[in-house]
């Protein structure tokens, strides 16, 4: 998958789990630019992706994220990972 349409479908999950329209994400974004972004819409936000793009992070690959840019590489990578891995 494209980093183009992997950039598109992540709006789209990031406007629904925030219930803002105007979201536009960027590879620097962080928690701390979305006023609805607490713990509880992480986790959602989390869980979204993993429906939406069919993968599963772990605990310690989640945390490790630093901003959305890290967040996309990790969706990528898992996204091209052989199935079972």
């Amino acid at each position: 998958m494209e980093d183009v349409e992997i950039r598109a479908r992540l709006t789209e999950i990031f406007r629904e789990v925030f219930d803002d329209e105007s979201i536009e994400i960027s590879n620097e974004m962080t928690a701390k630019d979305v006023e609805e972004w607490d713990s509880l819409n992480h986790i959602n936000l989390i869980v979204a992706v993993e429906r939406n793009f069919k993968v599963r992070f772990t605990t310690k690959e989640v945390t490790n994220v630093a901003n959305v840019g890290e967040f996309v590489a990790l969706l990528k990578g898992k996204l091209s990972a052989p199935a079972g891995a």
